[in-house]
C-alpha cells in the first residue's frame, strides 16, 4: 500500500516538475495554465508524501537521517507551493519536486526501518521551528541559483525562451531576500528554542551542531545587514546565500549523517 503512494506521489512530483518546462519548447505561450496544473498536481504529491509520512512513522516525528530528510523534502515542497501562490516562480518546482521525489524513494524503497523516540513538546516545537527555518532558507538558496542563472543569461545575451519561466530580475531578486529575512528570523527563534529546552549539548553530540548554525546565522545575519546598509544583490547576494545554506545543511544533515550512519549514534 505504501509502495504504492509512494510511486504515485514520485510521479506526481516529476510530472508537476516537468509541467511549466513545456512552454520553453512550445511556440505559444501557455504556461499560465501548465503551472496551474502543475501546482495542482504537486499539491496532490505533497499530500499524498505528507499521508505517506504520517503512516510510516504512525504519525510520530522521526528524526532518523532518511527520515528526516524526507520529512524536509515534504514540508519544502509544501512550502513552494505556497510561494508560487504568492509569487510565482514555477522554475522553483523544478529544483524542487524532483528532489522531493528522490528524498521519498530513498526513505521508501532504500532506507532501513526506523522506530521514531519518543520527544517532549519542548523539543518538538524545537524541531518544528528549526524545520521550517531550514525550508525556507533552502528555497531561497534555489532562488538564488535561478537568480546566479538568469543574471548570467543576461549579462550574455543569452535571451533563450526558458527565460519566460523565470520572473523578472528584480522580482527574484527582491523575493529572495524577504524569503531570507522569514528564514533568518526562524533560525533566530530556533536558536532560542535551543537554548531553553536543550538541556545537554555534549551529552546529545549537539555541539558541532550548534556552532555550525550559529555560523549560519551569522552569514544570513551579515547578508541582511549588507543588503540593508551597503545595498549588496547580484553575485554577493547569491554567494552568500548559498555558503550560509551550505553550512545550515552540514549543521543539520553532516553532523547527523557522520553520527548516525557512520558512529550510529542518535543525535
Amino acid at each position: 500500500m505504501l509502495t504504492a503512494a509512494a510511486l504515485i506521489a514520485i510521479a506526481d512530483y516529476l510530472i508537476a516538475a516537468g509541467l511549466p518546462t513545456w512552454p520553453l519548447f512550445a511556440r505559444h505561450n501557455t504556461s499560465t495554465i501548465l503551472q496551474r496544473i502543475a501546482l495542482a498536481v504537486a499539491t496532490l504529491a505533497v499530500l499524498t508524501h505528507a499521508a505517506i509520512l504520517l503512516s510510516l512513522h504512525r504519525g510520530a516525528l522521526d528524526l532518523h537521517f532518511f527520515s528526516a530528510l524526507s520529512l524536509v523534502g515534504c514540508v519544502v515542497s509544501a512550502m513552494t507551493l505556497v510561494v508560487n501562490i504568492w509569487r510565482p516562480v514555477a522554475a522553483l518546482g523544478g529544483i524542487v519536486f524532483p528532489l522531493s521525489a528522490l528524498l521519498l524513494g530513498v526513505d521508501i524503497f532504500l532506507a532501513p526501518t526506523t522506530t521514531p523516540e519518543p520527544l517532549e513538546w519542548q523539543i518538538k516545537l524545537h524541531v518544528t521551528v528549526a524545520l521550517l527555518a531550514f525550508s525556507v532558507l533552502s528555497i531561497a538558496a534555489a532562488l538564488a541559483i535561478l537568480l546566479a542563472v538568469q543574471e548570467r543569461a543576461l549579462r550574455h545575451r543569452q535571451l533563450g525562451p526558458w527565460l519566460r519561466a523565470l520572473p523578472p530580475l528584480t522580482l527574484t531578486e527582491t523575493l529572495l531576500f524577504r524569503l531570507i529575512g522569514a528564514g533568518f528570523a526562524l533560525l533566530t527563534l530556533t536558536l532560542l528554542t535551543g537554548i531553553l529546552f536543550v538541556d545537554n549539548l555534549f551529552g546529545q553530540h549537539l555541539v558541532h551542531k550548534t556552532v555550525l548554525s550559529i555560523i549560519a546565522w551569522l552569514v544570513f545575519g551579515a547578508l541582511l545587514y549588507g543588503r540593508w546598509r551597503h545595498g549588496w544583490r547580484g553575485r554577493s547576494a547569491v554567494n552568500l546565500t548559498l555558503i550560509g545554506m551550505g553550512v545550515l545543511l552540514l549543521a543539520f544533515f553532516g553532523t547527523k549523517l557522520v553520527l548516525e550512519l557512520i558512529l550510529h549514534r542518535m543525535p
